[in-house]
């Protein structure tokens, strides 16, 4: 089966190798899409995404596609049911694990991060991380549910009322979800920062977004919001989350920044304002809620999916040289 395989850091390579071995408790899928994002971006360039990735390793932690052959103990899937993946899998016997916190289990491991995942023809997975999908969500908008489910984790740890005013800093494809979920989850006003005017321009005439900040021009209100969603991870946009926050705020750090990466913040004004910073990693139990979130149409992620790649061309869009991009989706199967 054709492969693009991850042989180096920052090197590809399409490849023939044999279709995987389907275990007991596995599932064996033939890929339709597979999402490319921050993560794989890292992951080729030798950093670390939720583990790390080692060479030679196939890509593709946001998948759908099409069950192709079932293990002898797999009983919630069957051969020609369409699915999609979490591609997070848990030990279950860890500190972490045994105390209802298994996004942070000391033993993780993912689909196309620690074991081969969506670039590919046909890929395996647990049964416990495969699930169902409707016939009214597409593959390509399937895709997408790993990180629409990153997102509805984010709001699920934070305190929402329909009172209050939020921010989300940033408008890549992420800051986009946040836009719609936190308005889903009954949030009466929703504000958008970023660079695009395109894109924010977008949010508020189709998506629901009430006001709009392009920062390159624009300041952010300061203590106004009652919860902020950081989405760009970086130390200037984290110092403007917090300032942005009024009395009783709520912050959640929610972009992913360079390893060695630091923010200052005036611990006074979080003393004062009694303000929340929650940080949010993965996407525990959040997959059912996202695939619910789609098929109420709530969201639109069609509007946000800006590009489609064949194999071939995922390692020039992870080496930077395609510009523009919102979301990209790679489809791999007919």
């Amino acid at each position: 089966m054709k492969a693009l395989v991850l042989t180096a850091t920052k090197k590809m390579e399409i490849q023939d190798i044999d279709q995987p071995t389907v275990k007991p408790n596995e599932v064996k899928i033939q890929t339709k899409y597979a999402g490319v994002c921050g993560t794989d971006h890292a992951l080729y360039n030798g950093l670390p995404g939720s583990a790390d990735a080692v060479p030679p390793i196939v890509l593709g932690h946001e998948n759908s596609g099409v069950v192709a052959e079932v293990g002898s103990e797999v009983t919630n899937v069957k051969v020609g049911d369409r699915v999609t993946v979490d591609p997070n899998i848990y030990c279950g016997q860890c500190f972490y694990c045994h105390t209802d916190r298994p996004e942070l289990c000391e033993n993780l491991s993912a689909v196309g991060v620690t074991r081969n995942g969506g670039l590919e023809e046909y890929f395996t997975a647990p049964a416990t991380v495969v699930y169902p999908i409707p016939d009214d969500i597409s593959f390509k908008v399937a895709a997408t549910i790993e990180p629409i489910s990153c997102a509805v984790h984010g709001v699920q740890l934070l305190n929402l009322t329909p009172y209050q005013r939020a921010l989300v800093i940033g408008d890549g494809f992420t800051g986009q979800l946040f836009a719609q979920i936190l308005q889903a989850y009954g949030v009466h006003q929703v504000d958008l920062t970023g660079h695009s005017d395109k894109k924010l321009a977008m949010n508020k005439e189709k998506l629901g977004v009430t006001n709009t900040y392009n920062t390159k021009t624009e300041k952010i209100p300061t203590d106004y919001y009652d919860v902020v969603i950081e989405a760009v991870g970086s130390p200037e946009t984290q110092s403007q989350a917090v300032e942005a926050t009024r009395k009783g705020g709520q912050v959640l750090m929610f972009g992913v920044g360079s390893p060695d990466a630091h923010f200052e913040m005036n611990t006074y004004e979080v003393y004062q304002k009694q303000l929340t910073i929650q940080g949010s990693f993965i996407n525990p139990n959040a997959f059912e809620d996202s695939i619910a979130l789609l098929q109420s149409g709530k969201l639109d992620v069609d509007s946000l999916i800006s590009h489609e790649f064949n194999l071939d061309e995922v390692e020039n869009f992870l080496q930077g040289n395609v510009k523009g991009v919102s979301k990209a989706v790679v489809k791999v199967g007919d």
